[in-house]
């Protein structure tokens, strides 16, 4: 290409040949020329004839300030869209906020401000920071989601999930975070812990709340886990722990008449079992204990039943028996220690005997009914059969209370090497591949066939079924805070239960509210918010008072990235079926299970809704590592912070995003060091100098040179480089290294190029590529020295350089000789030499020639282009 219009005139005098880098002259000029440009990183509409590419970061909760771990992960995002606008796609690239939130209703709080004032004056400074960063995002489809015109469809989805019967309200134990004052969903407690409040423990309450069927979904959610080949294993076998699907049999255990019971001591210790032959009526309550179990071929090892400590019936049993409640209340404090500890399993096992019995529906045997500290009440039942001989936990408690220990599957065969016998195995025995004994008609089958006999016989007998269990729970959406989307819902005596008419949508959330901490939702205390009329009856009704968990908020933002400003519908159904699935989305994998898992249900829902098509949201997923600095995750609640401004205002935007491309592979931690910043910052000002001083290079040799060749050879091996990289690995460190080795060429080729060895056009083509590859790591350099060369047209859309395999090419190639193993020379030869070549080029080295003196070769190994290996006597 021509570098300049004219060469003769371009970098003559040595103060521009050597001007310096400036960063903060040259950034903002180029800031206020994008600003000028609204659709410099516009989608283009679904009609256009591009390939597509949407990409996408997860969007922040506005807090004020970028730290660096947001620069990170924004600079990846950005430098990936930059690449595919240059290959010649419609890229979208859009950036919003995750607005709504108990952090801007503590604010409120602490600084006497309304939260939405806090909000959007936080918005307004975290955006200025994203466009001196240079952040290629298309600010026309921007979304805040604590605005009307975005939590309008919240409301709207939520009464389409009431119709469906998606979304119904129950009473029910729910986590309750002191210092949020709110309902926290299951997915937000984490090792018992608030995931807001490290060191909070959460409590559970007897709530009505509000919650959406996830569950419907929890097979669906597990099976398309198997199509997310671009997510990492890691997300997606964290969500398939979480699903936690489990195959088993429910079997519902009578509960004795306690009139009945017997009254011998063994008895009243709860020890003791009693075969009865018939199962009167009268020894029945009733009542039925549920226990979900995935062995149900060892119930005839049960020899207790363990509750839950907070289980219904225990409450039942307690309210009449001091002495028992007061041992309850101690195992739940237990719970509650353990859970400090981080793991429940490991919990040291405690019980007391209820005094009542269950009748085991298989063997007719009276069971004891205990209460451990190690049976939860929200996972399966809240209740299970103890099977010593067969579980561990089972077995260390029996042990410890002196319960029967009665073995009743076996390995098929065990010899016992001493006696020549079968040999008891040890307990507690857990193996799958078992034949049953001491099990009535059941014996002598193998495990697999005696669980589908036993649960068809539970079925056919009506006291149980096969079944399949998640531990996936329905997601509570509830809560009791003021910043959030109110929910919908009317409350009628005469109607009951109403949704608001869409018409009536968005329910504004009331401003200038007393925000205080207190129990029960702030809007509880505005009249004229609650106060309403039914629209079925016309008489007097009462609003929902809660607001919706925000993580409704994130569940379909990316959809309304397409078509933001529409005012008739979420969003454009064609402009969805065009841009989905996500082709790259890109966050932390702290949101495994919260907002991923979230967002997939959301989307299948909307599916089985008619709005879209799409089953999943993100075709590809991408978790960047953390940003660290002493010692731990960059954050504000730790202290660590490091502020892009200040890294700008030193050395520069691109070098501040650079650095955090540079510094580590992309999913790996960084180690924040400032250090890395100013030495990126050195490396450009290299590139700034060098290519102000050749920008309009004359003089160099018309035809090919050896030199201009090396330097051919350097530029397209990079250009291939990269380009793999941006295909697959997005090592982008190794990008920036490869950039940097390339540069060290030109500057260790300044000799040649002074000495007119270097062709004008070779010098021109590598300056010019040298500044595209550059582009997605430092826009803001990139386009100042595509000017200085004389470039055409808009630089974010100039295709991407091609690699010329034959330029790539290496001429000669060095391959290491061996002599029985271990090297003793190198040998340098043509790339494309064949065997005889190599091994004649081998044999003629003066060190090889040395070390075969006296000896006989007897083997010639010798991998072309590889290696070459002498075995000799």
């Amino acid at each position: 290409m021509s570098v300049s219009q004219n060469p003769s005139e371009a970098a003559t005098s040595p103060q521009e040949r050597e001007a310096r880098y400036n960063p903060s002259e040259i950034e903002p000029r180029w800031q206020q020329r994008w600003a000028e440009q609204p659709e410099l990183y516009a989608m283009e509409p679904a009609s256009s004839n591009k390939p597509k590419y949407y990409v996408l970061e997860m969007l922040p909760y506005p807090s004020g300030q970028l730290h660096m771990g947001h620069v990170r992960n924004y600079a990846i995002g950005d430098a990936l869209a930059r690449y595919m606008w240059m290959q010649g796609h419609n890229v979208l690239h859009p950036m919003g906020w995750d607005a709504f939130g108990l952090p801007a209703e503590n604010a409120a709080i602490k600084n006497n401000t309304p939260p939405r004032e806090w909000t959007l004056s936080n918005i307004a400074a975290m955006k200025r920071q994203m466009d001196r960063l240079g952040l290629s995002y298309d600010w026309r489809n921007e979304v805040t989601t604590c605005l009307p015109d975005y939590y309008r469809w919240n409301q709207w989805f939520f009464i389409r999930m009431f119709e469906k019967g998606l979304a119904y309200r129950k009473k029910s134990k729910v986590n309750w975070c002191p210092q949020c004052a709110t309902v926290l969903a299951n997915e937000q407690v984490i090792n018992g812990y608030c995931w807001r409040h490290e060191d909070q423990l959460v409590e559970q309450r007897d709530l009505e709340q509000w919650f959406l069927r996830i569950t419907n979904y929890a097979q669906e959610l597990l099976d398309d886990l198997g199509k997310l080949d671009g997510w990492p294993e890691k997300v997606r076998t964290m969500q398939q722990n979480w699903i936690g699907r489990s195959e088993g049999t429910e079997v519902e255990f009578d509960l004795e008449d306690s009139a009945s019971a017997p009254e011998d001591e063994e008895r009243e210790r709860g020890k003791g079992t009693e075969v009865l032959p018939f199962l009167e009526t009268s020894k029945k309550t009733g009542k039925k204990i549920a226990v979900f179990t995935t062995r149900v071929d060892t119930i005839f090892g049960a020899t207790s039943v363990q509750l839950a400590p907070e289980h219904p019936l225990v409450k039942e049993f307690a309210a009449s028996d001091e002495k028992l409640a007061s041992e309850v209340t101690s195992l739940i404090e237990q719970q509650k220690k353990a859970r400090e500890a981080g793991d429940i399993g490991e919990i040291e096992k405690h019980g007391v005997f209820t005094g009542h019995y269950a009748i085991n529906p298989f063997s007719g045997e009276r069971l004891p009914i205990w209460v451990a500290n190690y049976i939860l009440l929200d996972y399966g039942t809240g209740a299970i059969m103890s099977v010593p001989a067969h579980d561990e936990r089972d077995y260390e408690f029996a042990k410890k209370y002196g319960l029967e220990v009665r073995i009743v599957i076996l390995p098929r065969r065990t010899i016992d090497p001493e006696t020549g016998k079968d040999a008891e195995p040890m307990l507690p025995y857990t193996a799958e591949d078992s034949l049953l004994i001491n099990s009535g008609d059941f014996n002598t089958l193998g495990n697999e066939e005696a669980q589908k006999k036993m649960a068809a016989f539970a079925e056919e007998k009506g006291f149980g079924k096969a079944t399949v269990t998640f531990r996936l729970k329905d997601w509570g959406v509830s809560r009791q805070r003021y910043w959030g989307t109110p929910i919908p819902m009317l409350y009628c005596e005469k109607d009951g239960i109403v949704p608001v008419p869409d018409d009536q949508l968005p329910v504004l959330l009331p401003d200038n509210v007393a925000i205080t901490q207190e129990n029960g939702s702030p809007l509880g205390r505005v009249p004229e918010f609650v106060n309403a009329t039914c629209p079925k009856c016309g008489g007097p009704a009462r609003r929902e008072t809660d607001t919706m968990d925000t993580f409704v908020d994130s569940s379909w933002y990316f959809y309304r990235y397409t078509s933001a400003k529409d005012d008739k519908a979420p969003y454009d159904s064609d402009a969805i079926a065009y841009w989905f699935p996500i082709d790259q989305y890109i966050g932390g994998v702290e949101h495994a299970i919260l907002h991923l898992i979230y967002s997939r249900f959301w989307t299948k829902m909307m599916r089985d809704l008619g709005l879209i098509k799409n089953d999943e949201p993100v075709q590809r997923l991408f978790t960047q590592g953390m940003v660290i600095k002493d010692g731990s995750k960059m954050s504000k609640s730790k202290g660590n912070v490091v502020s892009p401004d200040d890294m700008i205002a030193r050395y520069g935007a691109d070098a501040t995003r650079a650095y955090a491309l540079f510094a580590a592979p992309p999913d790996r931690d960084l180690d924040w060091q400032e250090d890395g910043v100013a030495g990126v910052s050195r490396f450009l000002s290299r590139v700034y100098r060098f290519v102000n001083r050749y920008a309009g290079y004359t003089g160099g040799a018309a035809q090919s040179t050896p030199a201009s060749q090396a330097l051919q050879r350097k530029l397209h091996q990079t250009i291939a480089k990269i380009t793999i990289d941006f295909s697959g690995r997005w090592h982008f460190n190794t990008c920036i290294a490869a950039i940097m080795e390339l540069v060290n060429t030109l500057t260790a080729a300044e000799p040649a190029i002074a000495a007119g060895e270097v062709s004008d056009a070779v010098l021109a083509d590598t300056l010019r590529d040298l500044v595209l590859l550059l582009a997605p790591f430092a826009p803001y350099l990139s386009c100042e020295l595509w000017e200085k060369i004389g470039g055409q047209g808009e630089l974010l859309r100039t295709p991407w350089p091609k690699a010329d395999e034959s330029l790539a090419k290496e001429d000669a190639i060095e391959i290491p000789v061996q002599v029985n193993g271990k090297l003793r020379s190198v040998v340098r030869i043509a790339a494309d030499a064949d065997q005889d070549t190599t091994r004649d080029a081998a044999l003629a080295d003066e060190k090889i020639k040395a070390a075969l003196e006296g000896k006989q070769v007897v083997k010639l190994i010798l991998v072309p282009g590889k290696l070459v290996n002498f075995v000799v006597k």
